[in-house]
């Protein structure tokens, strides 16, 4: 048999609430209102914080891949007359969890010498890894070419060097 939650709050000559949910709360609501009235309240709160803190275990870097391989891509995710994003996706390199993607571009694909970096967090779960990196400070209308590759944070090379691709920035729009 159900409970009139709405009567035993003593809440007689008040309609009852619409929604079985907004009972719950009202109930909960008397509930802690009472303890805190009574002291009950007190020592459950004490009991919780004189726990100590634990920080969550911190990985050791994972082991470093024998081979890595870019396993899709490089592709431009995006581009705007003045920027553009350079995806790609790779066996999960290891080493130490801070990696940067690194794009090598230029107007001359003999010449790769402007180098654009994105910061990733290597998850030590997956067997994979996703790059982006954003390129700025382009021109509109021009061809660039570029190559891929990854790097822990201490400049360490993961050793996956794409072929050279481009991509062309779009024109500025006329009014």
């Amino acid at each position: 048999m159900p409970v009139d939650c709405h009567s035993s709050l003593g809440l007689k000559g008040v309609p009852p609430p619409r929604s079985k949910g907004l009972q719950m709360r009202r109930l909960a609501l008397k509930l802690v209102f009472s303890a805190s009235i009574g002291g009950l309240l007190q020592p459950n709160l004490a009991a919780l914080q004189t726990k100590p803190y634990a920080a969550k275990e911190i990985l050791p870097p994972a082991k470093r891949a024998a081979r890595v391989q870019i396993t899709e891509g490089p592709n431009l995710e995006l581009s705007n007359g003045n920027s553009a994003i350079i995806r790609w996706t790779s066996n999960n390199p290891g080493g130490t969890d801070e990696h940067f993607g690194v794009v090598s571009y230029g107007t001359d694909p003999n010449n790769l010498r402007q180098m654009a970096k994105g910061h990733i967090r290597l998850n030590q779960n997956h067997s994979y890894t996703v790059f982006r990196v954003r390129l700025d400070g382009l021109r509109p209308g021009t061809t660039y070419y570029y190559a891929v590759d990854s790097m822990e944070a201490d400049g360490t090379r993961d050793g996956v060097k794409s072929p050279v691709s481009r991509f062309t920035t779009p024109e500025p729009s006329k009014p």
